[in-house]
């Protein structure tokens, strides 16, 4: 079975402006993401894809795309590529990330999201490290990040809308 997620993906990729109407769906559930107006482009388990384009309200005073603009697209499409990974059971929330800016980045960003191990159902929590890169549209390198997700079993006890998927925040 699929996460609610990828579910709700899938669902909408066959619809016109489905890339669209999905990535403001998840900025409706995440408001704070529509401040870099992200698109969603590919979500499979295992893999996120994503870009914001170079525009006056992600850059900084030097007319570049912001450092943060990318942590954001980053910890997007990890987060993403985690819920729609995710084992049944599991739950998930980021705990730490590490970055690095590698060039000036100008032009539109692309963001690739992919687990550095495999995404696993296990009884206690362990931390995932989730490596993104964003390349410009010349294909150069701009920013990597690697993500520490925490992942945990859901907690029986607790209410049934609260399991940690970002479609049920």
């Amino acid at each position: 079975m699929s996460a609610p997620l990828l579910t709700l993906y899938r669902r909408m990729q066959r619809w016109p402006a489905g890339q669209w109407l999905f990535t403001r769906a998840v900025c409706f559930k995440a408001p704070y993401f529509a401040s870099i107006a992200p698109r969603i482009t590919v979500l499979e388990p295992g893999r996120c894809e994503g870009h914001i384009a170079h525009r006056r309200r992600v850059t900084n005073h030097i007319g570049t795309v912001h450092a943060i603009a990318l942590c954001n697209l980053a910890e997007l499409t990890a987060g993403l590529m985690v819920d729609a990974s995710l084992p049944r059971g599991m739950r998930w929330i980021p705990k730490g990330m590490e970055v690095q800016y590698l060039a000036k980045a100008t032009g539109t960003q692309h963001a690739v999201a992919t687990p550095a191990q495999p995404i696993i159902a296990a009884d206690s929590g362990y931390t995932l490290p989730v490596d993104v890169h964003i390349r410009d549209t010349a294909g150069t390198p701009v920013f990597s990040a690697r993500i520490q997700m925490w992942l945990s079993p859901q907690d029986r006890s607790r209410n049934a809308r609260t399991t940690g998927h970002l479609t049920d925040r």
